[in-house]
């Protein structure tokens, strides 16, 4: 095993997505470490970390037996100097938590339930790094409340992170600190273009290295297969569960709520498309000057974390429509991700279709043709905007982003500068200097692993449509072991990353 210049402690977000695990597995074969994890599964899965001998951990903390449901009295003088401490906001990431609010239609969590949770959670996380003093945190991007909150507090407490994210280009993943940011990249300046591609090869790079197919090919195999689902729904109706009771994203999902809810989205899901297929237009030619804006999945990092004060889609095109120079129209198109949220209500479409100079676009149609004929696209955090740039047109972000130093790309700061920034943005060029120069970066910065596919196969040979099941450890290492090489470059880019970490301590 490398030896680094200091045996390091690395401490892992462990969740119901094994990839981290993996990294963990492939990992300590090649450093020599001390390895610490948060485990945050529920109690089935837990089983097999209980008894696994295929990575070995100092210590573990299971999140959920720390947050005790009856703990009702809240120590708002801890709360209040834990965000003072940390310079945190507490309420901004609870709010726009899924399960605490807006979305999450199983139970609604009290004032004092919501400050209990993170009070608890404070608390632990702030001893776990107190008490272990981690050198790094590996984890994947945060998505839920409380593992948003123990990366925002490793941070604040200077833990080296190396988040796993994608950023929405095939077969791709970064590894870096933050999950908005390429390491050690904060401009083009200065950097010299490694290789001169054509214009050919530069419009051509994203559709190549284009995500839709493999996440279409990832959705149809694991959500539109009817069998899969019938199969998935009687193992759901047999299996014991008792999450509900000790596991606050479970609140309330009696299998009475979850089959009745489920049969009433069926049903809401079909009249929600024969409305999109009667409402929504289905035209892209001849359309007047216009902006796109792409409506993003709802309950996503992309919305809720990303952009953490746009959430409202509906205020944001709005807000947009009114900012438009007068012979401009907002082009709005419906994401076909919202498909696995059984698309929007058929008000929140009315809503929309009732604003004079937005039209609203079926989401058969491909977004591409509409980036590629925008005069502006204005994105929350997606890759509409980063695919804009690849097609010479401008745009406008709402949060950080990976690519967010392309000169062609604008960010929001204030709602009143969009009228400004719009026709700023407008008259915005990009070079192709600029567009080699972000490909180098990608090229020498990004990872080789195919996440979806790993996730699609994972999901097949051990959840088969559910996260609450026993996981088998044999089954675990053959599986692993078949996969290794795919994860030969991730592994790789973990020790550069590490050892990169103690040259700049050093």
């Amino acid at each position: 095993r490398e030896l680094l210049e200091k045996k390091p402690k690395i401490l892992f977000w462990l969740n119901a997505d094994f990839s981290n695990f993996a990294i963990a597995y492939f990992l300590q074969k090649k450093i020599n470490a001390d390895f610490y994890a948060i485990i945050d599964v529920t109690k089935k899965p837990k089983k097999f970390f209980e008894q696994q001998k295929m990575v070995k951990f100092e210590k573990v903390w299971y999140f959920h037996d720390h947050i005790d449901p009856s703990y009702n009295v809240t120590d708002m003088e801890f709360l209040s100097n834990f965000e003072k401490k940390y310079d945190l906001d507490l309420w901004k990431n609870i709010i726009n938590e899924r399960i605490f609010y807006n979305f999450f239609d199983y139970y609604k969590f009290s004032k004092s339930e919501l400050l209990s949770i993170s009070e608890q959670s404070g608390k632990l996380f702030e001893k776990i790094l107190d008490d272990v003093k981690p050198d790094l945190l590996l984890a994947q991007a945060p998505v839920l409340f409380h593992s948003e909150l123990f990366y925002e507090l490793a941070m604040k407490k200077n833990v080296r992170c190396l988040l796993l994210s994608l950023p929405k280009i095939a077969g791709k993943c970064m590894v870096s600190q933050q999950v908005t940011k390429i390491d050690n990249i904060d401009n083009l300046v200065n950097m010299q273009v490694t290789k001169n591609r054509t214009d050919e090869e530069i419009s051509s790079y994203l559709y190549k290295k284009s995500a839709d197919k493999i996440i279409n090919e990832y959705v149809k195999s694991n959500f539109n297969s009817y069998n899969s689902l019938f199969n998935t729904f009687l193992k759901y109706l047999l299996t014991p569960n008792s999450n509900s009771n000790s596991n606050y994203t479970y609140y309330g999902r009696t299998k009475f709520n979850v089959i009745t809810k489920t049969i009433g989205l069926f049903f809401k899901k079909k009249l929600r498309e024969n409305f999109m297929k009667d409402n929504l237009s289905f035209k892209t030619a001849n359309l007047e000057p216009f902006v796109y804006f792409p409506l993003s999945v709802d309950m996503e990092r992309n919305l809720l974390i990303n952009t953490p004060f746009y959430t409202n889609q509906i205020e944001t095109i709005r807000i947009i429509a009114k900012s438009l120079p007068i012979n401009y129209r907002l082009i709005v198109k419906e994401n076909p991700g919202q498909e696995l949220r059984e698309w929007r209500s058929s008000s929140y479409y009315k809503k929309i279709l009732m604003i004079p100079n937005v039209t609203l676009i079926h989401p058969s149609i491909r977004g591409r043709d509409l980036v590629k004929n925008a005069s502006l696209v204005i994105s929350s955090t997606g890759s509409s905007a980063l695919e804009a740039s690849f097609f010479r047109t401008p745009s406008i972000i709402l949060g950080d982003v990976f690519y967010s130093f392309l000169p062609s790309v604008h960010k929001i700061t204030k709602l009143e500068d969009f009228p400004s920034l719009i026709k700023t943005a407008l008259k915005t060029k990009i070079e192709m200097s600029d567009l080699n120069r972000f490909i180098d970066i990608t090229e020498k910065t990004f990872v080789e692993f195919p996440a979806f596919e790993f996730e699609a196969e994972f999901n097949s040979r051990f959840y088969h449509g559910l996260f609450d099941v026993e996981i088998n450890e044999d089954d675990l290492l053959g599986f692993l072991n078949k996969n290794e090489n795919i994860f030969q470059d991730l592994i790789n880019t973990h020790i550069e990353k590490i050892q990169q970490y103690y040259e700049q301590k050093l």
